[in-house]
């Protein structure tokens, strides 16, 4: 059963270097739109749920071309404002081997998003419209004006008897020095509202500063996970554990606590063509399962086949249908599909 599922966030302009070339070599750059608010309402868009983008675009060509973008991805602009004049930016060189993939970011807190007028968004209506809205750290760190409308989004949504799903997403270089000293009020508030979560135990250890007394990643996330959840009263929690292997090949293996039981994955390995993007498939396709009302076992299976599936698509959205996951989950593909 379809449901309308908003996601709070801002539109960036990616800026792709062609190839494995490192921006002091390259001539030309491949553009297109991304943003997590993107990714997961077009990831959930193309699983057939209605999916609004809650953001402001510039008002210009920049904007026009984004909100195309937007519309060919599936993606409700019902929700999408129009106001100044700059968009943020981020600029992606290729990793290859033992060199890292990079992102540079640029213009992002001029941004029409980011600078939009505190009241510009009408969140009592619009929370009476939908079922579920999405909420990443991501946002969280933009600023004050920012974060005072993601909270103020998510109570009407509260209130009105809708799903919060919030994606910690804690990025260091958005919140700068002692950064988790100052993020760390915020992400308690969202989380006190939150009825999904996504996060693992780092983001235990390092957001929420709490300790653990096991050394092995899967028995801290058992050990520390169930304490978050009841301390916050998060009826659901899932993430992931990633592993880059010797031969460069990406190991992911999902998990999810719900009703006081863990639920994982088995371990997917996968070559990477594009990473970026796969976590928002990961979300989206926990967001789907419950919605759909899969068994824990089919919605942890079901989001990680999602998320290993973004990691062959070139670009951050998400692309695959709901059959498409499915056969991930239980087939092994041949090369040439006939």
């Amino acid at each position: 059963m379809s449901k309308k599922i908003a996601a709070f966030g801002e539109v960036m302009l990616r800026l792709q270097v062609p190839g494995y070339e490192l921006l002091t070599q390259a001539h030309t750059l491949h553009y297109s739109f991304s943003g997590t608010g993107v990714n997961v309402t077009g990831a959930l868009a193309k699983l057939g749920h209605k999916g609004y983008l809650v953001s402001t675009l510039p008002d210009n060509p920049i904007g026009d071309a984004a909100y195309s973008y937007l519309q060919r991805l599936g993606i409700t602009t019902t929700f999408i404002k129009r106001n100044g004049n700059e968009i943020g930016m981020y600029f992606l060189e290729n990793g290859f081997g033992a060199r890292s993939s990079r992102v540079t970011y640029s213009n992002r807190q001029e941004s029409s998003f980011n600078t939009a007028p505190k009241d510009i968004y009408p969140f009592q209506k619009m929370a009476e419209e939908i079922d579920v809205v999405h909420f990443c750290g991501i946002t969280l760190a933009m600023n004050r004006s920012v974060r005072q409308q993601m909270k103020a989004f998510a109570k009407a949504v509260k209130a009105n008897g809708g799903t919060v799903v919030f994606d910690c997403n804690y990025r260091p270089s958005l919140w700068g020095e002692n950064g988790y000293e100052k993020a760390k009020p915020h992400y308690e508030e969202i989380l006190q509202l939150a009825d999904f979560v996504m996060m693992n135990e780092k983001d235990a250890m390092f957001i929420l500063e709490m300790k653990a007394e096991k050394n092995e990643r899967t028995e801290q996330v058992k050990e520390l996970i169930p304490i978050i959840a009841e301390k916050y009263k998060i009826p659901l929690i899932a993430g992931t554990h990633r592993t880059v292997n010797q031969d460069q090949t990406h190991s992911l293996r999902g998990f999810m606590y719900k009703n006081k039981t863990f639920t994982f994955s088995k371990k997917r390995s996968f070559s990477v063509l594009d990473r970026i993007g796969s976590g928002d498939a990961f979300s989206s396709g926990i967001i789907h399962g419950e919605m759909e009302g899969f068994s824990p076992e089919e919605t942890v299976a079901f989001a990680t086949a999602a998320g290993m599936l973004a990691h062959t698509v070139v670009g951050d959205t998400p692309v695959s249908t709901e059959k498409e996951i499915f056969r991930a989950m239980t087939e092994t593909l041949s090369d040439v599909e006939r």
